[in-house]
Order: C-alpha cells, then structure tokens, then sequence
C-alpha cells in the first residue's frame, strides 16, 4: 500500500532499556543493523502496526513495555533504486514512518527472535542512544537523526537527570555496548537491503 507519493506507511521502534539504552537487531543472515520496523496493514492504527512488529520481530507482548511517545508527524527516506525490485521501480521511492519510543518493563529473556516463522533478525545488542547514527545504512541515517533527536527529550531520567539533554549534544565517540550477541557479528554498515525493501 503506497501513498500518492510512492512512500509506503511504515512505524519504527525505539526500545529502551532502564538505562535507556536501545535495542539494535541484525537482520538475519547479514551484518546490517538496525531499529525494528515494518509496514502499516490496511486497517491498522500506527499503534496497532507497532504491537506487531514488535511481536513479530522482537517477540514482545504489550505487556513488555510502555509507550513513552511518538513521532508527531510521518518521516520519510527514499530508498536507493538499486536496493528495489525491478517490479516496484517507477512507483514506489521509499517509506513514511511514524517512530515510537518504548521502555521495556519485561525482562531480557522475555525477547524471541523467531516468535514467527519468518524472523527478521539473527542477533541483538543494548546500544548508547545516539550510536545507531554511526552504523546504520546511510540513506536510512536522516530519518534515523530525525526519529531520535525528536524523542530524546521524553528519555526517562536516571539518576535525577538526561545527561544527553544536558549535554546538549550526543556522544561524539562510540560508547560501550551490552547485551547478547554473537562474537563475530561485528557492528557495521553493508549494502543488503534494508527491511526487505519495499515489502516490509
């Protein structure tokens, strides 16, 4: 389903941690890495496409997490016509996304990459909020700047402050990361298709 401007209705997760860090996936049989994310059905609310995806690719329930907010308006990215199907060239140009920023209440082991028979990732890891910047796939990297700097002031405090707010400005080197992941999965950037562009 694509709008008039070929962009396809897409929602993209923020999943935090209690230290605020993110969950970053690499999708499956690849060393790209990325937000979950995915396609609005027709039918669904945002919200409603959200809970999905999460299940599907993450294998979290509502129970899980907490909404903390979302985007306001739809953010878009083009995607590089070598990285779409020939039968989809011509019409289709890329995704419109509302983000949502969520906090996990559940556990870790509560996660499931193969809760579905199709998973979309292989592998995952806790990042520094702003780190996705530095490695995801770089016609992707605007929507992502856009996503995070618009939900970093809803961030929960810790420790009675944000230090990124505070700082005024993200990390200008790459922090450490925790969290499962396989040891020779190195974080970085390839040339696969993102999502599966343009189905999902």
């Amino acid at each position: 389903m694509l709008d008039r401007e070929g962009f396809r209705p897409n929602v993209g997760i923020i999943l935090l941690n209690q230290r605020n860090e993110v969950f970053w996936g690499k999708r499956i049989r690849t060393h790209s890495w990325q937000f979950p994310q995915g396609g609005i059905k027709h039918g669904e609310t945002p919200e409603q496409a959200m809970f999905r995806e999460l299940h599907e690719e993450v294998g979290l329930i509502p129970e899980h997490v907490r909404i903390i907010a979302r985007t306001r308006d739809w953010l878009r990215y083009e995607v590089p016509e070598h990285f779409i199907r020939r039968d989809a060239r011509g019409h289709y140009r890329g995704q419109k996304q509302i983000w949502f920023l969520l906090q996990m209440v559940g556990r870790d082991c509560d996660m499931n990459l193969r809760a579905t028979d199709h998973p979309e990732f292989d592998a995952w890891r806790w990042n520094e909020y702003w780190v996705p910047l530095e490695a995801v796939i770089e016609f992707k990297r605007g929507v992502y700047e856009m996503a995070l700097t618009e939900l970093a002031r809803y961030l929960p405090r810790i420790n009675h402050h944000n230090r990124y707010l505070r700082a005024g400005m993200r990390p200008s080197h790459r922090e450490r990361n925790s969290g499962p992941m396989p040891l020779d999965a190195p974080l970085e950037t390839t040339a696969t298709p993102p999502d599966g562009e343009p189905p999902n």
